[in-house]
């Protein structure tokens, strides 16, 4: 067996454990995007546009913050070098494919099938999910070699 495929094997618990982790990080992350996305266009008045990217940005910070402890946290950066490189690296994926999808998503939902703006959200937070696992997995948050 390769030096690759033993790793593969070593970590399959672990990532099972990490989509968990993941997932419910996410499920709070929806919880504070929904709240902003409410703020965002009741209380600030802003278009759904705006709106939709406040609202992910604000969601995105937050669940980068509690990967980096809970769900990645074996894989922790040392300095706050690594740590903005790594916010970084999460909004290029993370918030890149969650705004664009949210977006594009957003608009055909809302603008072409006349959903409801929250019911919509929530569509389209669920069609981002299983790409921003595996850019965070493999990209944002690697295996440290020593």
């Amino acid at each position: 067996m390769s030096a690759a495929a033993g790793f593969v094997l070593a970590e399959r618990p672990r990532l099972g454990w990490r989509w968990v982790k993941f997932h419910l990080v996410g499920g709070i992350g929806i919880g504070v995007q929904l709240a902003a996305l409410w703020v965002v266009t009741h209380v600030l008045l802003c278009n759904d546009w705006i709106a939709t990217v406040l609202a992910v940005e604000t969601a995105v910070l937050h669940n980068f913050l509690w990967h980096r402890r809970f769900t990645w946290a074996d894989r922790g950066q040392s300095n706050w070098r690594e740590s903005l490189l790594a916010v970084l690296r999460f909004n290029l994926t993370n918030g890149l494919v969650s705004i664009l999808g949210n977006l594009i998503l957003m608009r055909a939902l809302v603008g072409g099938f006349h959903l409801r703006i929250l019911i919509a959200n929530l569509l389209s937070i669920a069609g981002c999910s299983a790409a921003n696992f595996f850019l965070s997995e493999m990209y944002v948050f690697p295996v440290r070699r020593v």
